[in-house]
């Protein structure tokens, strides 16, 4: 695989010298044909002439009848576009060839480009365009490259199904997407089909194609046929890892006028999918709110939740919790806030979350929390807190960033801290420039750089200030540590 400039010109050297391709290059790897047509113009190309670097010249002469298959490669690259032209007509005779074709199709040269375009139009089939289908891609993203694109296109249209299904399996994103799409508008991949590409591609742009698709090809539920097909369908797209696609499938649920199959997903882990699953049980003439209080007022019943194992944990599942401050009212946070104390973490999180999106937050039931054993509830902790940051007790977060205490804890109570600011903030800073943790001790370095006097406390603990500043001078130059001195009221 070439990887860069100096390998393509290496490939070029060796290629002047007579070796054959496949020992020079990946011939299936766009990257490098790209990198080799790239190298060659960086090549001195007068005879008996070597550049400064030690790559040796490639001599090429007007006459390319005798050329070989390696050095009509480097003419197809070559500088001179009359040489390139030449190449071009010479290139039908050997197919190995045609990756160069492709990319001269978006040459500059107005004659270089049409000579490549009319051996495109005459050559390519089925076969080779699929072989050179990741290329055409690459090369339509240029200036001039769309017409390979739609020359793919139109060959693709007219292949079997077959051929358009090896490139399904791509390792290049874009021609999976290509492909999906033409098979899409081809009407190549049945629902089902659609619907199991969705689920197991990793890319979200073909997870949405495939996924829409499969949802607009959903038939009668009244036929027995058309029954079992949109079983399939839901089947796959509800029980994808993907949110999106698992929302997909939650939507299509109305269209299949199964409403009711959507409550166990009002619960889901993603907003996106609980979203879609109130639209959905509202068509079904339930309140997503009121289904929600029932299921978070059982926090306090053993054995109450929907669905429960003997032994689990008692109380709403968490995606209850933020569902209900995502459709309810501020009310509702009279059943959240004894969930800030609930033996499961996860609904602790989701509490401190739920009070927040509701915006009935009380600094005073969240500060425990800093403190919690489940570094979630910490992280959705601070960002509660963070608005408020200045009226938190410094002393009180300085004490928790401590070595005492466990990691979370430190670096959620230093957030919060060097969002408070002033001589608080910079104290702590200062204080975690050696700690052993790299994360705390990396931002307490940020935090320094970045630091600050406020403008009322211009003047005051000034010594304090210059010796937390001497201490850290490692991390400004000396005219940014004089001004940072200055901005806080020291002179000298």
């Amino acid at each position: 695989m070439i990887r860069d400039i100096d390998g393509g010109m290496t490939a070029a050297t060796r290629l002047a010298g007579g070796a054959p391709l496949e020992t020079t290059l990946d011939v299936t790897d766009p990257g490098d044909w790209l990198a080799l047509d790239a190298a060659v113009r960086e090549v001195a190309w007068y005879r008996g002439a070597a550049k400064p670097d030690g790559h040796p010249s490639l001599p090429l002469p007007a006459d390319l009848d005798g050329f070989d298959e390696s050095r009509l490669a480097l003419a197809l690259c070559h500088r001179n576009g009359w040489t390139r032209q030449g190449a071009v007509s010479r290139a039908v005779r050997y197919p190995r060839l045609l990756p160069l074709v492709v990319v001269r199709s978006a040459d500059w040269a107005g004659p270089v480009r049409e000579a490549a375009r009319q051996v495109l139009r005459e050559t390519l089939d089925a076969d080779s365009a699929v072989r050179v289908a990741p290329l055409l891609l690459r090369v339509g993203r240029r200036e001039r490259g769309a017409f390979g694109t739609e020359l793919l296109g139109r060959v693709l249209r007219g292949a079997s199904r077959e051929h358009v299904a090896l490139l399904f399996a791509d390792p290049d994103r874009n021609v999976r997407r290509f492909a999906y799409r033409l098979a899409v508008d081809g009407g190549l991949l049945g629902p089902a089909e659609l619907a199991r590409a969705a689920v197991g591609d990793p890319d979200s742009v073909v997870q949405d194609v495939c996924a829409t698709a499969a949802l607009s090809a959903l038939g009668d539920e009244k036929d027995a046929y058309e029954k079992d097909v949109n079983e399939e369908v839901l089947s796959a797209l509800l029980s994808a890892r993907n949110p999106r696609t698992r929302s997909a499938g939650v939507t299509g649920l109305r269209r299949a006028g199964r409403p009711g199959r959507a409550e166990p997903y009002l619960t889901d882990g993603s907003g996106l999918v609980r979203a879609c699953a109130r639209y959905v049980v509202r068509q079904h003439g339930v309140d997503p709110a009121d289904w929600y209080r029932r299921r978070c007022a059982t926090a306090d019943t053993p054995g109450s939740t929907p669905g429960a194992t003997p032994g689990a944990t008692p109380g709403p599942p968490p995606g209850a919790v933020i569902g209900l401050a995502e459709c309810g009212d501020r009310a509702d946070a009279e059943l959240l806030r004894p969930l800030l104390t609930h033996p499961d973490a996860r609904v602790r999180a989701s509490a401190v979350a739920g009070l927040r999106t509701l915006d009935c937050v009380d600094p005073r039931q969240i500060r425990p929390l800093l403190d919690d054993p489940s570094a979630h509830v910490v992280r959705e902790a601070v960002t509660t807190l963070l608005p408020g940051a200045a009226d938190l007790p410094s002393d009180w977060l300085a004490e928790r960033t401590g070595p005492g205490h466990a990691r979370h804890v430190r670096l959620g109570a230093f957030r919060l801290l060097d969002a408070s600011g002033g001589i608080a903030a910079l104290r702590a800073a200062v204080a975690l420039l050696e700690d052993q943790e790299v994360k705390l001790r990396t931002w307490a370095g940020q935090s320094v750089q970045r630091w600050h006097p406020s403008p009322d406390l211009w003047g005051q603990n000034v010594e304090e200030v210059g010796e937390l500043l001497d201490r850290s001078r490692h991390l400004f130059s000396d005219y940014v540590l004089i001004r940072r001195k200055w901005e806080a009221g020291l002179r000298g």
